[in-house]
């Protein structure tokens, strides 16, 4: 994160982190508080938390992407810290911010957590498996995918041609 992102992070009455599944909303109350006390309501879009007995709001505003509201819940750590849960409804998708409007953060700089192929859907697991075959291949010294796959129709050509003479043809 630059050093005026970090800066803009900090000026926020929240901090918040990520993962490709969900994201975490953290705020630092200056007083003890108890869940009466809190007014907070985490819809698909938008998110409201509210110290009623202070009348301090702390997020109100539409969040950065959707969210899966019945997997999203709150706690109060330490009764003051008040943590908000939010599952992503797509995961693998990094989040700008939590609130649109709030100041954003660089995502290309995100250093992603270890993943395993099975957290993966289908297709995408898929296109990184073929991606790793080929790399194996590559650092072997042995065709890609791409690579036989144009010889396979080169053999098909061939057979369906026979009359053809081969001999002085060149292929990259």
């Amino acid at each position: 994160m630059s050093t005026v992102e970090n800066t803009l992070q900090q000026e926020l009455p929240y901090k918040w982190t990520q993962t490709l599944s969900d994201v975490t909303v953290t705020i630092l109350s200056d007083t003890p508080v108890r869940s009466r006390d809190l007014l907070i309501k985490i819809e698909t879009d938008s998110l409201l938390v509210r110290n009623k007995t202070t009348d301090k709001t702390y997020i109100d505003g539409k969040l950065h992407a959707s969210i899966k509201k019945s997997n999203s819940i709150w706690s109060i750590e330490d009764g003051k810290n008040i943590v908000i849960e939010l599952a992503k409804l797509k995961n693998q998708e990094w989040w700008k911010c939590v609130i649109q409007g709030h100041p954003e953060i660089d995502t290309t700089q995100i250093k992603p957590e270890n993943s395993q192929l099975s957290d993966l859907d289908g297709e995408t697991r898929s296109m990184v498996e073929k991606m790793m075959f080929n790399q194996r291949q590559k650092a072997q010294g042995l065709p890609t995918t791409d690579d036989m796959d144009k010889q396979n129709a080169y053999k098909k050509f061939m057979e369906e041609n026979p009359n053809f003479d081969f001999s002085q043809a060149e292929f990259k």
